[in-house]
C-alpha cells in the first residue's frame, strides 16, 4: 500500500511548554531543514500570488526572513526585512504592538519601499496578528499597498486571521493548529 504524501504540517514539530508553560510551540526549523518540506512550503506560499503584480516581498523577523527571501527569489523580486527595534542600521520608522507574551516594537528603513509599491508580507506563524498588523502599518506609513499576507501556520483560536482580514488583508496559511 502506498504511503500518503506528506504535507507541510507533517514537517512541523510541536514542543510543549515553550517558551512558557502551557504553550505548544510550533517549530518550523524541522520544516526548513528538510529540502522537500522547505520547497513545498515556499511553493505553496507563493502559489496564490504567482500571477499577482508584486513589487517586493517583506519578511517579518525572524523566520519570515527565511521564507520571504526564498519567495522573493522565486518571484524575481526584491526582499525587505521588518525587524525588531534597534536591529536596522539606517534611518527607520517604528510601530509598537502587542504579541502573545508581551509588547514589542518593529522597524523598517524609511526608504525600504517606494510609495505605491505592491507588497507581499510573509511570516511563519499567525497567532494574535500583532506582529503582522504592525508590519502592515509600517508599510502603509511608507505608502505601500499590501496585496497579501502569507503564513505557514495559522493558530485560529488566537484571532490573528480575523484581525488581519478586518484590516482588509488577503490572508493565506498553509496549515492550522488548534490551541496556543
Amino acid at each position: 500500500m502506498k504511503t500518503p504524501a506528506k504535507t507541510v504540517r507533517d514537517y512541523i514539530r510541536t514542543i510543549p511548554d515553550f517558551p512558557h508553560e502551557g504553550i505548544m510551540f510550533r517549530d518550523v526549523t524541522t520544516l526548513f531543514a528538510n529540502p522537500r518540506g522547505f520547497r513545498m512550503a515556499v511553493d505553496q506560499l507563493l502559489h496564490p500570488y504567482a500571477g499577482e503584480d508584486i513589487d517586493v516581498v517583506v519578511g517579518l523577523e525572524a523566520r519570515g526572513f527565511i521564507l520571504g527571501g526564498a519567495i522573493a527569489h522565486q518571484l524575481g523580486k526584491g526582499f525587505v526585512p521588518i525587524r525588531k527595534k534597534g536591529k536596522l542600521p539606517g534611518a527607520t520608522i517604528e510601530q509598537s504592538y502587542t504579541l502573545e507574551y508581551g509588547e514589542a516594537v518593529m522597524e523598517i528603513h524609511n526608504d525600504a519601499i517606494e510609495a505605491g509599491a505592491k507588497v507581499l508580507v510573509v511570516d511563519d506563524l499567525l497567532a494574535t496578528g500583532g506582529t503582522a498588523a504592525a508590519g502592515i502599518k509600517l508599510l502603509e506609513k511608507l505608502g505601500g499597498n499590501v496585496v497579501g499576507c502569507a503564513f505557514v501556520i495559522d493558530l485560529p483560536e488566537l484571532g490573528g486571521r480575523a484581525k488581519l482580514e478586518n484590516l482588509g488583508m488577503d490572508v493565506h496559511a498553509l496549515c492550522a493548529f488548534d490551541g496556543a
